[in-house]
């Protein structure tokens, strides 16, 4: 058991929580088990939508092939926004539709177009190649923005727990670079910092949950093959970034009872520091990525409707 108190856990997510199998931590043998489940179909998602699919590949890092999904609103005018997504699974698992339905509910209500991408995963791809894939994705999509009836400057980068930490060092890594240009961040309980080391991570030790500390120690394990120190890159580790000026509106998010809360906290307080634009929320007593588990729980639909609001109001939609 964890020697620090937690957060109380919402009562309808918590009731909601004792139906899931839980894990204290991933063994490269259990996280076998979970790549061997088959990801649900990507198809139920999509029917009743009026939605026209193209998937692509595209050059990732060092010119691997990478594959895009791009979902467009049937009959969408030129010039919509864009949500480029990337999954979560602690980037060592899931593929490019994990959580998809959250970017759709920005393709229904905002009218966005959603590209998501399926970046290769630690550790038979660790270091900086997921972010590195990701941006090559990303780059991609600016290339190519006129043929997909996009916006160049409402393009918005999006992803949830590792997605989120890709999505902060995609960031990161196009403010460097100095393209393509990235209208905002939405970062959702994002995986930010590879030193495990607050005081939410080690609350969130020593029992089965959702994603523990432990977890988390062994995804980074996998992602960083040993580097440690000064040899993490921030674009890998985002929360090590010395500088967070210049960067796009972000909104962040994540629930009081989860092991990333504080690297979350922290990362907006930076952002403020430096003089940028953050929203932060801290849903109480959500456990980690509880919109995507139980999108019909009340504070599920709250998070995910004040993310949606946050979103319409930085595009001016």
């Amino acid at each position: 058991m964890s020697s620090l108190s937690r957060p109380a856990l919402d009562p309808e997510l918590g009731a909601l929580l004792t139906g899931m199998p839980l894990v204290q931590e991933i063994t490269p043998g259990i996280l076998a088990q979970l790549r061997a489940i088959p990801a649900p179909p990507v198809e139920p998602l999509l029917r009743g939508r009026a939605v026209d699919r193209r998937d692509v590949t595209v050059p990732g890092a060092g010119g691997a092939p990478i594959p895009l999904t791009v979902l467009t609103p049937a009959g969408a005018a030129p010039g919509a926004p864009c949500v480029y997504w990337m999954h979560g699974g602690g980037m060592i698992m899931g593929d490019r539709f994990s959580q998809l339905d959250i970017p759709l509910e920005w393709l229904d209500r905002l009218g966005a177009v959603v590209v998501t991408v399926g970046y290769r995963l630690a550790p038979e791809a660790g270091g900086a190649i997921p972010v590195e894939d990701c941006y090559e994705g990303l780059r991609w999509v600016a290339g190519h923005a006129a043929g997909l009836g996009i916006d160049p400057g409402r393009v918005v980068v999006a992803g949830a727990s590792a997605g989120g930490g890709l999505a902060a060092g995609v960031t990161l890594m196009a403010r460097d670079r100095g393209a393509p240009a990235i209208a905002a961040q939405v970062l959702i309980c994002p995986m930010l910092d590879h030193r495990n080391a607050t005081t939410s991570s080690r609350q969130y030790a020593g029992e089965p949950g959702v994603w523990t500390r432990e977890t988390n120690a062994f995804a980074w394990d996998a992602v960083l093959g040993g580097l440690d120190g000064d040899e993490v890159p921030a674009r890998v580790s985002p929360a090590t970034a010395d500088d967070l000026s210049g960067l796009p509106p972000a909104y962040v998010d994540a629930g009081s009872a989860e092991v990333f809360r504080d690297e979350d906290v922290e990362y907006a307080t930076r952002i403020w520091a430096a003089g940028g634009q953050a929203e932060l929320h801290v849903w109480a007593g959500g456990f980690h990525g509880f919109d995507a588990l139980f999108p019909e729980a009340a504070l599920s639909a709250a998070a995910r409707r004040a993310r949606t609001d946050w979103l319409a109001r930085t595009l001016g939609l």
